[in-house]
């Protein structure tokens, strides 16, 4: 069985903040309870990750996953990245270093900013080796092909990735995206995309600009995320077309 979860559906600082500030959203429903963005894979008895939020120990409690077998990079803001360390247990548990896949600026960050993980420092063993992803590439399990489309877009001053496989898109972060890439996003089933708030923001798309996008590619499902606490669920969900819905942590679905 193939897989897809989003593990974490929040902005940079998940609902509520630390504060305990809820926003505009209803405290009392658990969909408006949202950890930092982050995806999973399961492709066969392949687990593969998208990003490593803080709370990326929680998220896999939450949804029973036991092993992580490569883990796959939008881009270097400590939203996507910052629990990287957590990824150790799973070095030992398997006894082999972790592959991780990102663009060269994301690479070279990570690698700057949690070198212990990748050499030798202070008595660290390193536990990931890295890979800087191309236009293709693909993960292999069991003879069974899983391939990945990876091209750059906008996210304020920086680029961040996206990744297009077996006709899902996800789009954690981005503000635009060049008509050039288009004919990646043709008859796609799942479209997971970045819906930050109501009002335009540097960075993210509005919920409007989600939106337009969404009509324009006409996927036949389409997932909002990165949602900030603005954005209630419930009053989300009904302002939405019927093939729009916001995510929430743990949504899942088989491809």
């Amino acid at each position: 069985m193939n897989k897809f979860t989003i593990l974490g559906c929040g902005s940079s600082l998940g609902s509520p903040w630390i504060t305990n500030y809820w926003g505009k959203c209803n405290p009392k429903n658990p969909k408006n309870l949202r950890t930092r963005s982050a995806a999973h894979i399961q492709f066969g008895k392949m687990s593969i990750l998208i990003d490593t939020s803080p709370d990326i120990k929680e998220q896999f409690k939450k949804n029973k996953i036991l092993n992580v077998d490569a883990v796959i990079y939008s881009h270097e803001h400590a939203d996507q990245t910052a629990g990287i360390f957590e990824l150790r247990p799973f070095f030992w548990k398997n006894k082999k270093k972790i592959p991780i896949y990102g663009n060269l600026r994301t690479i070279k960050a990570l690698k700057k900013t949690y070198n212990y993980c990748f050499k030798t420092n202070q008595g660290y063993k390193p536990i990931l080796n890295s890979h800087v992803v191309k236009k293709e590439f693909k993960f292999t399990n069991s003879k069974k092909i899983l391939k990945f489309k990876s091209f750059p877009v906008k996210h304020g001053m920086i680029t961040s990735n996206v990744y297009v496989f077996n006709k899902i898109a996800y789009i954690s972060d981005c503000n635009f995206i060049s008509n050039l890439y288009l004919k990646h996003f043709k008859n796609l089933d799942y479209l997971i995309i970045d819906a930050l708030r109501y009002n335009k923001h540097p960075s993210h798309f509005s919920v409007d600009e989600a939106i337009n996008f969404s009509n324009k590619l006409k996927p036949k499902k389409t997932i909002l995320t990165n949602l900030h606490t603005d954005l209630d669920y419930s009053k989300l969900r009904k302002s939405l077309p019927k093939n729009i819905i916001p995510a929430y942590d743990g949504l899942s679905f088989n491809f």
